[in-house]
């Protein structure tokens, strides 16, 4: 009684907060513009469930909410708890790879493999928008991207991945399998023995690489299982396969891959490339789309918003899926016969679009932290968010005075109003746009031989250094941080009236920033941080506001 309760109560949440509208729905892509890699989505009912990846922020596994997907909101976590886990001691782009949602009976099940500790795993929760339980290690499944499959027709449930090379013995690089076994859902552990259903991938004789990412549904009678194929870059796709028996053996269609975008001319204008990591879902209007991750390059493979969720028409041919072959561009728009449903109280997500956050309510359920919340550190008001000043810094692996929000478009602006009073030549607050340990731009209030100054530091490639690139003496009043992002070029500016603005220095190189340069899946974040470097602190530094802006031309 009590469960039902709940679900009908989660319900009526999620219809208050919904507005229909008579309007029909132009999908402009991205959907989810900036870093959210990996989607995976459910429908349950008329709602629509995605979740992403996050590797090593906190809190972890978005949980976004739609139900027309255009409009989208944040309800909830998944990794919401630093009981359930944290990701102390790991580089940026480690932790969570690649989870999934499914729901059945009443529950929604997210897998998930935290690559370096726990491996793979499953929670559970009755609300979508989470609490989601503490995770459940799942040590027979020895892989990644771990999903469930439900088959109503038999109450079974299946749980499909990527693996090592029979016998762990690789024919050549990249050269993975598809394994599957049947799962307990009620006591969330594998039975019986693992099933290879994929070694290699559609075609081992061309050697294909890093099959990946399953999932399977059920259309017909038949089992489609259909994976991401050719790793996460410019040769990403989609493949497919079928069978009438949920154990195979699984037939490749033969007009694979379903999606790709990796033999289109590389000078044709505003690329979407690397595409893949797809999940098929039904529109609200009948038809079937998928949604995928894809990447927005501003030149060759350079981009600075990470993997970004994107959406086209899927079409059945004969029972076999099809998006877009390669033969054409995915489109930045498509037109639907979808009704429109706003999100009340959602950020904007796709097309161009700025905001003002404050933190008076608290911090957004969208800001993230390094690898664990330390709730003593920092505190919301109607001053705003003030962090207090620890000893570690970005550039380690640990837990860093720092809140953070996506950039989500190639050209974009942060600023914030900074209120802090440095002691000591290492006391450091300010504005970041951040890559990972080793990638990023700081720019920083501090003092130096007693005088205050404003300081921007460039981090050093792959090592735990920054250099200096320029200061500005200001006074303790006022002062106002600006960091612009254009592609492969960042500004840095400073107001100490909120109208003026001062440079301190254009046209940095943008494509430090970048995932190519980088290494790793991530995107960038712009962050408001503090830290003391090394020593303790009594010290903290408040944020009045951030604000962000962001207009990339092909989105209009």
């Amino acid at each position: 009684m009590l469960k039902k309760l709940a679900k009908i109560c989660s319900i009526i949440v999620l219809v208050c907060c919904v507005k229909i509208a008579s309007a029909q729905v132009t999908l402009t892509n991205p959907i989810l513009t900036g870093f959210y890699p990996d989607p995976s989505i459910v429908k349950v009912g008329a709602d629509y469930y995605s979740v992403h990846s996050t590797f090593s922020y906190f809190p972890g596994l978005p949980i976004m909410h739609s139900r027309d997907l255009k409009n989208w909101k944040q309800i909830g976590n998944v990794i919401s708890r630093p009981s359930q886990m944290d990701f102390m001691g790991e580089r940026m782009s480690r932790g969570l790879f690649a989870p999934a949602i499914t729901y059945y009976k009443g529950i929604y099940y997210v897998t998930c493999t935290d690559i370096d500790h726990d491996g793979n795993f499953v929670v559970t929760a009755t609300n979508p928008a989470g609490p989601y339980s503490n995770p459940v290690k799942l040590p027979q499944v020895r892989g990644i991207d771990p999903s469930i499959y439900f088959d109503e027709a038999t109450d079974k449930a299946y749980i499909v991945y990527n693996s090592d090379a029979p016998d762990n013995k690789p024919l050549y690089p990249g050269h993975r399998t598809v394994q599957m076994y049947e799962f307990d859902y009620k006591n969330l552990k594998t039975i019986g023995e693992k099933k290879q259903l994929i070694n290699g991938g559609v075609d081992i004789t061309k050697k294909p690489v890093w099959i990946e990412g399953p999932h399977i549904l059920k259309r017909n009678d038949w089992y489609i299982l259909y994976c991401a194929e050719g790793g996460t870059s410019v040769n990403h796709s989609q493949v497919a396969l079928r069978s009438k028996d949920i154990w195979g053996p699984y037939v490749p269609y033969e007009g694979n891959p379903v999606l790709t975008q990796r033999g289109l001319p590389a000078d044709r204008p505003n690329p979407i490339t690397s595409a893949g990591h797809a999940q098929f879902i039904e529109g609200p209007d009948g038809n079937w789309y998928s949604i995928f991750l894809a990447v927005r390059p501003y030149e060759g493979d350079y981009y600075n918003t990470g993997r970004e969720m994107f959406i086209a028409p899927l079409t059945w041919v004969n029972d076999w899926p099809m998006i877009e072959h390669g033969e054409k561009a995915i489109e930045y728009k498509y037109k639907t016969n979808i009704k429109e449903v706003k999100q009340k109280g959602a950020l904007p997500q796709n097309g161009n679009f700025s905001y003002t956050m404050k933190f008076d309510k608290g911090l957004d359920l969208s800001m993230m932290h390094l690898r664990k919340v330390d709730s003593s550190s920092f505190k919301t008001s109607k001053k705003g968010l003030t962090l207090n000043l620890k000893p570690e810094t970005i550039s380690e692996l640990g837990n860093p005075s720092f809140v953070a929000k996506r950039q989500q478009h190639m050209n974009s602006t942060a600023e914030t109003e900074l209120v802090f009073t440095p002691k000591s030549e290492k006391e450091k607050a300010g504005l970041v746009i951040y890559q990972d340990e080793s990638h990023y731009y700081f720019l920083a209030k501090s003092i130096k031989d007693g005088k205050t100054q404003v300081e921007l530091y460039k981090s050093v490639h792959r090592k735990k250094d920054v250099e200096l690139i320029n200061t500005l003496p200001v006074g303790n009043g006022k002062l106002v941080l600006r960091i612009t992002n254009n592609a492969d070029k960042c500004h840095f500016a400073i107001s100490e009236n909120g109208k003026d603005f001062k440079v301190l220095a254009e046209n940095q190189d943008g494509k430090h920033l970048s995932t190519r340069v980088s290494g790793g899946f991530i995107g960038n974040v712009f962050a408001m941080y503090a830290t003391s470097n090394g020593e303790k602190s009594d010290n903290n530094a408040t944020f009045k506001y951030l604000k962000y802006s962001g207009d990339d031309a092909v989105l209009r």
